[in-house]
């Protein structure tokens, strides 16, 4: 696992249908050290899996931290994130600095295909921020453009628009 910082750590991937908290109680069991459990990307987790990470903190009396966004691009919850809502001992929204192309507080994730918005579609289909146009993308929205279906390609294709305001002389 590394960051853009160039931070380097091992880590573990949770694939689908792992038993998390079988792999910690072999870990432990063979004389692996763990003080704690951190789960990134946590709302790709199915809710058995949700179940396992409680039973980790019940059972092994270990600290489970858990981050992930809770819904897809179109605003639906995701299984892991339901669940995890559900059983946490304590949710918290993190303050990050994402933004909307407008400035304000991005609270939507946006799938573009193409570089038009889409509100429809598999909950999961791997994209990249960097991607070319014509390819699945992610773009992070206030909740008034993501119900507008304004993304900053849509913003700027407008601004360029001579029908911009539709005046009339009179």
């Amino acid at each position: 696992l590394s960051s853009r910082l160039g931070l380097v750590t091992e880590a573990v991937e949770a694939a689908p249908g792992m038993d998390l908290y079988g792999y910690l109680v072999e870990q432990m069991t063979y004389g692996g050290k763990v003080d704690y459990v951190i789960v990134d990307e946590a709302q790709f987790l199915a809710p058995d899996q949700i179940d396992q990470l409680a039973r980790i903190v019940d059972d092994l009396s270990l600290d489970v931290f858990a981050f992930g966004i809770t819904t897809d691009f179109r605003t639906k919850l995701f299984p892991g994130s339901q669940r995890l809502i559900e059983l946490a001992d304590r949710v918290e929204t993190l303050q990050v600095e994402a933004m909307c192309w407008c400035g304000a507080r991005a609270t939507h994730n946006a799938r573009t295909v193409g570089g038009e918005m889409v509100v429809e579609g598999e909950q999961v289909v791997v994209g990249d921020v960097d991607m070319a146009t014509e390819e699945v993308g992610y773009e992070v929205l206030c909740r008034r453009h993501h119900r507008k279906r304004m993304t900053s390609a849509a913003a700027r294709a407008a601004a360029l628009s001579p029908d911009v305001l539709p005046v009339t002389s009179g």
